[in-house]
């Protein structure tokens, strides 16, 4: 039975890096063409068919939308060979399609793996976010803070002032009265225009100069997020927003009933977890994909809570 087999997260990293790869390489061509949706579906067949080569009974917990949205990598849909552990998928076959079709900074494909049951089934909702790197005393910024009260106590516990504090924020129309708030510490802000899942990384990164994120952004994405941070070591706090009776339906069919509750990092993934993230274009996280004739270079960052190993491989493929 595949559910009896042991999720062995060293023997199976190497191959989700594989998956992260694939859909990486497969959207290389897509890069700066204009076209979100194509960029999108390329690396979605190719992530696809790279998981179900992969010796797994695999769940897509965290995908492309529900069943009826979209036909691949849908919520629920069984992926792998069958023959070994039984895993939850969270991912993101293009985190950033936006940012892919105008060449922008920090597209990546984006992947999770931890044992079946263990990865929160999060709805297609927004969720408040917040996050800072390892470290620090638990519960030193928390959801019920405001945004200049979190600043202050991150100040103090670095040693130092506000002024010594760079945020991370998605720049949104929605966030204009966080931004001012930050801003009014003296803090500094690193605005991006997508990609929040390498924002929250960037917490926990060595040398990023982000200090914390805050701000709301796609639910499905904190849940990738955490599974990243679970390696690193950062802080992940989220609350689901609904916007409509919809979405409040959509939590409840994932087994929400708590609509209010806070989930910190070890809630939204409760158990060890490997993550894979590939760059498509240049970031602060991962290099982009590099071209050249005959030949397309990646860089992808594998990482394990098991051991916190993070791992940073370049992978140049002969293409015909």
């Amino acid at each position: 039975m595949a559910n009896d087999v042991e999720f062995h997260d060293r023997m199976l990293s190497l191959g989700l890096a594989r998956v992260s790869e694939a859909a990486a390489i497969a959207s290389a061509h897509l890069v700066g063409r204009g076209d979100e949706k194509a960029a999108d579906q390329a690396a979605v067949n190719a992530m696809r068919n790279q998981l179900n080569m992969l010796d797994i009974a695999g769940t897509v917990v965290i995908g492309e939308g529900e069943r009826d949205e979209a036909p691949m990598l849908y919520i629920g849909e069984k992926v792998g060979t069958g023959k070994g552990p039984a895993v939850d998928i969270a991912l993101d076959p293009l985190e950033g399609t936006t940012l892919t079709a105008k060449d922008m900074p920090n597209a990546l494909t984006v992947i999770s793996m931890a044992p079946a049951g263990t990865l929160l089934h999060a709805p297609d909702t927004y969720m408040e976010k917040l996050a800072i790197g390892p470290g620090y005393e638990t519960n030193l910024v928390t959801l019920e803070m405001s945004p200049s009260e979190r600043i202050e106590r991150l100040a103090k516990a670095k040693g130092g002032k506000p002024s010594d504090v760079t945020a991370c924020i998605l720049e949104r129309d929605r966030h204009q009265d966080l931004i001012a708030e930050v801003r009014a510490t003296g803090a500094a802000i690193r605005l991006i225009t997508d990609g929040d899942v390498a924002g929250v990384i960037h917490c926990a990164t060595p040398g990023s100069g982000i200090d914390i994120y805050m701000g709301s952004g796609g639910a499905p994405e904190g849940v990738l997020a955490a599974s990243a941070l679970k390696c690193l070591g950062g802080q992940f706090y989220g609350r689901l927003l609904f916007r409509n009776d919809d979405e409040i339906g959509r939590a409840r069919k994932a087994g929400i009933d708590d609509l209010d509750r806070v989930y910190q990092r070890d809630d939204l993934v409760t158990a060890d977890v490997i993550f894979a993230a590939t760059g498509v274009t240049d970031g602060n996280l991962v290099q982009g994909i590099k071209r050249e004739i005959g030949f397309i270079t990646t860089e992808t960052i594998l990482m394990r809570s098991k051991t916190g190993s993070v791992r940073r491989m370049t992978y140049r493929n002969p293409v015909k």
